[in-house]
């Protein structure tokens, strides 16, 4: 596996070894061994599955206080995953990266803890899984605006279809401090 840095120093693209011949492809999607060995310990709990036609928009959400690690990876089609830093205190809060997801390439995104999460299908059909460290509560469950000014992600597109919620979710600027996570000092 090849651990590929992004714009921010905590989240990462992993491009799998990936087995091709005639029959198809093969690839180890993960292994805990293999991503400790890159550095990441993180004990997933719950895999999650979206379809999304193109166009659509979902995001960027985040949990508190359970957050959660999300290892993202696209099974069809291509997406833009991104990653938004929230955390009060860090040097990149308010920062954001992003990478092309893709069935081809068969590329993963590590997003750590402390991050907003969102993306958009870039085709047709888009089957979009990813990995959580902790399990799903909607009572955590928070959103920012994806088209943030401030934070000023470049999704390259007017008007994707997205949820109601995700419609109204605030700014960060307007979020209450008490309900983003805390960089870590120590």
């Amino acid at each position: 596996m090849q651990k590929i840095a992004t714009s921010l120093p905590e989240v990462w693209e992993l491009r799998p070894h990936i087995f091709r011949d005639a029959r198809g492809f093969f690839i180890e999607s993960y292994n805990q061994a293999r991503f400790a060995a890159c550095g990441i310990a993180d004990v997933f709990v719950q895999d999650n599955h979206s379809f999304s036609v193109k166009g659509t928009l979902r995001g960027l959400h985040y949990q508190l206080p359970h957050a959660q690690t999300k290892l993202c990876r696209v099974v069809e089609g291509e997406a833009l995953d991104v990653a938004v830093d929230i955390r009060t205190g860090s040097p990149t809060f308010g920062k954001w990266a992003a990478v092309v997801l893709s069935a081809r390439m068969q590329n993963q995104l590590y997003i750590p803890r402390g991050f907003a999460h969102g993306f958009l299908a870039l085709t047709e059909r888009v089957q979009f899984l990813y990995k959580c460290s902790d399990f799903y509560d909607a009572a955590d469950e928070h959103a920012i605006f994806w088209s943030d000014p401030e934070i000023g992600i470049a999704w390259n597109i007017a008007a994707p279809v997205v949820s109601e919620k995700d419609a109204r979710a605030p700014t960060l600027a307007k979020l209450p401090r008490e309900l983003l996570p805390v960089y870590p000092t120590t």
